[in-house]
Parts: structure tokens; C-alpha cells; sequence
């Protein structure tokens, strides 16, 4: 029961951080969503800072069981899983109607230069992304299907750093478009041989 109260707290706060930020979130608004008394609160979490840094681990954790899903997917060569995972992204902000973006880029742009612990638990979160981008990049290279020269650890940040901006204009135009750019861009320009 213990493990699916904070459970619960870190689910329900990380949709509401999602929505509208961390710093108009409150605790007992997380607690309420959660259907639980605001002395559990202090059970898992030191502070709302420490609950925050939790909250980009459960984010984190969803991004690396979807995307993980589908670029670990051997059935299909790397390059394709890469487009599979972006389409993937691209039909699930399209049920959102292209808002929300990025929970890691959202608390990156929010308080990225805030706070340092917020600062190395978001590099890391963004190191641990990438890290799925390098793998199966590193993958199509050594296939062929990339070039020899392409630094796959620089291409992987780059692509994360061009959806994030992508994601921004997506939610200013409430569009894919934006999207759709990043993609095309990547598999006509960046993924070609």
C-alpha cells in the first residue's frame, strides 16, 4: 500500500506539473488529486523541491518505457525506429491537441537555471534520452545506414534540442507542422547518406 500512495502522489503531481508548471503547482493540490491527507506528503518527500526532482524520475521512466518500447524494437532497422518513435510522439500530442510538449523541456525552460539541483537532475534526465537516440543511432552507423564521419552523441543531443524547439512552436501554433519539420528535416537531411 506504502509504494502505491507515492505512487499515486508522483502520477497525479507529475500530469498537474505537466499542465501548468512547477512553480504554479501546489502540494495540496497534488494530495487532492491523489486522494490523499497531506501528512503522507512528508512520508516520501523532504520538500516540494525533493518531490520535484522525483517527478522528473517518474518522467524519465515514462519516456524511457515508451521510446524504449519502440527503439529497442529489432524487428525493424534503426533509422525506421527512430521515425516510428518521432510518428509515435507526433500522434500522442495530436490527441492533446498540440499542447502540454515536453515535461523535461518544460521544467528545463522553468527551472533550469533556478535551481542546481533541478540543473543536474535535468541534465541527467536529458543525458539519459539521449542515450537511447545514441544507441540506436550508433546502431544504423554501424549497419550503414549512416555515415562513418556523423558523431552520433552530437546528432542524438541535436535531435532532442531541435524537437524541443519544435514542441515550442507546436504549442504556439497548436500544429503539427512543427513537427513534421523536425522530422523531414532529420530523414532528408541529417540521416541521409
Amino acid at each position: 500500500m506504502e509504494k502505491g500512495v507515492k505512487q499515486r502522489i508522483l502520477e497525479k503531481g507529475a500530469e498537474i506539473i505537466h499542465q501548468k508548471g512547477y512553480y504554479h503547482t501546489g502540494i495540496q493540490e497534488v494530495l487532492d488529486a491523489a486522494n490523499v491527507p497531506k501528512g503522507s506528503f512528508y512520508n516520501y518527500f523532504n520538500n516540494k523541491e525533493d518531490f520535484g526532482l522525483q517527478v522528473i524520475d517518474y518522467y524519465v521512466g515514462q519516456f524511457d518505457g515508451m521510446a524504449g518500447q519502440i527503439l529497442d524494437n529489432q524487428s525493424l532497422p534503426p533509422l525506421e525506429r527512430v521515425r516510428k518513435l518521432l510518428d509515435s510522439f507526433i500522434d500522442l500530442f495530436r490527441s492533446k491537441q498540440y499542447t502540454l510538449g515536453c515535461p523535461i523541456g518544460n521544467l528545463g525552460q522553468e527551472m533550469g537555471d533556478l535551481s542546481e539541483p533541478f540543473q543536474k537532475k535535468l541534465k541527467w534526465a536529458l543525458d539519459a534520452m539521449a542515450g537511447l537516440y545514441i544507441r540506436v543511432l550508433s546502431e544504423a552507423q554501424s549497419r550503414g545506414d549512416l555515415p562513418q564521419g556523423l558523431d552520433v552523441r552530437q546528432t542524438a543531443f541535436f535531435l532532442i534540442a531541435s524537437w524541443h524547439g519544435a514542441l515550442i512552436r507546436m504549442k504556439i501554433e497548436r500544429s503539427p507542422e512543427p513537427l513534421e519539420d523536425h522530422k523531414n528535416f532529420f530523414f532528408n537531411r541529417i540521416f541521409k547518406k
